[in-house]
């Protein structure tokens, strides 16, 4: 069956025209562009600010001329992540969807529901001649995967509505009332080369594949194998027993992402080949069984390879290698009082080694800044030999349990549904957390679609989840006042 042929059809017509263009974080160049023309072909009013935020105005139906203005947000980036085999090019090639029972999926890539399906609602409202609404400003951020930029970039005077429904959540059945905040931690340093005697050594390429990965907040608690931890614990078995030497590492594009593959490539002195095979295949069956549960199509490989004999220095190699089996990664700690909601964690996503210099980046989230700072602290400890920067740190909603919004969202989904939903903070970043703050006045609320595998190329998006979705957003917008 075609997108475009689902129900309900506006949406699924405006989520496959915006899949068709390239639309990562900090390149949104032509999404905006798009947003701007779409808003224009309705004769809306439409705007962008210096960042790149888009705004669209429509105005109310008859009866809700005197209803107060509303916000509906989401944001136009997307996390462009693949298959390690595959040959898809973000930059030229819309997502290629498909449907699969009550699910849309994409062919070896993330889909970008999230947040396109959000946008597409929002579109298909903006769109409609038949729905009833209250007068609208229609909120299109930029950079909230990287940053939040956009969001961040918002003052106080370009919006006039006093609600806003953020339409960036995962789970049909709840209503997120708030969410943690985050900082990105990042790693550099150099090193100094030893340039090995290319007679006496092999370089051979270690190749991790086959992870889980996933969204590091909504999904940290499942404890999924990190790729970068998995190939630390396969180098420093490695190093220990055969005294081979770190050349490169590469893992990980995105903080938000747990990163799912990766290699890294090392020298092996020739007349210890035989007992460096021994020991990779000891330490790959170990990691294969401690991660079966969570990670069952783990790979570990490795081949021959041609580069420079050029390696980092021991001591470097050493301090690395131990700075990242020591860093916190995953859960840090749970929230006191709610069931199952993490407070704060730590995802290295990112490390990059090679010519002299290293790279990494993690992303702490906590609800609580104190201990988002504390553990920012462990991990400068970890690094000491390292500069350590935090970068962009961003705050958390706080939920608001008793605002008038929440109370007629509960009532709407009731009526529709016939049972209570849940309602509830997130281990997340939601640009709530940063635009509660620009307007302090607005009451908020986020809801959506069931979305899994967020982050990943397993991202699918329910079709029958998309429905309820909707619905439950036509009937809030109905009885707004």
């Amino acid at each position: 069956m075609q997108i475009t042929k689902l129900e309900p059809n506006a949406i699924w017509h405006h989520f496959e025209a915006i899949n068709t263009i390239p639309r990562a974080s900090t390149k949104e160049q032509e999404i905006i562009e798009f947003m701007v023309a779409f808003g224009k072909s309705l004769s809306l009013e439409t705007s962008v600010d210096a960042i790149g935020n888009v705004i669209i105005k429509k105005p109310a139906t008859k009866r809700k001329l005197d209803a107060r203005t509303v916000v509906l947000q989401g944001h136009l980036d997307m996390v462009h992540q693949k298959e390690a085999t595959s040959n898809f090019d973000f930059a030229s090639q819309g997502i290629e969807m498909f449907v699969d029972g009550d699910w849309v999926k994409a062919k070896e890539t993330t889909l970008g529901a999230d947040n396109g399906i959000g946008v597409a609602a929002i579109m298909a409202v903006l769109s409609s001649n038949d729905l009833e609404h209250p007068p609208i400003e229609a909120l299109f951020t930029i950079d909230e995967e990287m940053g939040m930029t956009g969001a961040m970039a918002l003052t106080n005077d370009q919006l006039k509505g006093s609600i806003l429904l953020n339409l960036d959540s995962e789970e049909d059945d709840m209503i997120t009332i708030g969410c943690a905040g985050g900082v990105d931690v990042t790693i550099d340093g150099s090193y100094k080369t030893e340039l090995l005697n290319a007679k006496k050594y092999s370089l051979f390429k270690i190749k991790l594949s086959g992870l889980t990965g996933g969204h590091s907040g909504v999904e940290i608690h499942l404890n999924q194998a990190n790729a970068i931890i998995v190939l630390a614990e396969c180098l420093d078995d490695l190093i220990s027993k055969t005294g081979c030497r770190l050349h490169s590492v590469n893992v990980g594009t995105l903080t938000n992402v747990i990163p799912r593959n990766g290699w890294a490539i090392v020298a092996v002195a020739k007349d210890k080949s035989d007992l460096f095979s021994q020991a990779f295949i000891a330490i790959a069956e170990k990691l294969k069984k401690k991660y079966h549960a969570t990670d069952a199509d783990l790979k570990l490989a490795f081949s021959k390879t041609e580069t420079t004999t050029a390696v980092l220095d021991v001591q470097t190699q050493n301090q690395l290698v131990k700075a990242i089996l020591l860093t916190p990664n995953g859960v840090y700690s749970m929230t006191e009082g709610i069931a199952d909601l993490v407070q704060t964690s730590n995802n290295i996503a990112i490390l990059h080694i090679g010519e002299g210099r290293f790279h990494a980046a993690c992303h702490t989230r906590s609800s609580v800044d104190s201990e988002r700072d504390e553990l920012a602290g462990k991990i400068k400890d970890c690094f000491s030999f390292a500069e350590v920067i935090e970068v962009g740190p961003y705050p958390g909603w706080e939920p608001r349990p008793n605002s008038e919004l929440l109370s007629l969202t509960k009532k709407c989904y009731e009526k529709l549904n016939g049972e209570t939903p849940i309602v509830k903070s997130i281990h997340a970043g939601l640009e709530c957390g940063i635009l509660s703050g620009t307007f302090p006045a607005m009451q908020m609320v986020s809801f959506g679609p069931n979305i899994l595998g967020a982050h990943s190329p397993e991202e699918r998006l329910q079709i029958s989840s998309t429905q309820k979705f909707w619905k439950l957003l036509v009937k809030l917008l109905k009885e707004l006042e």
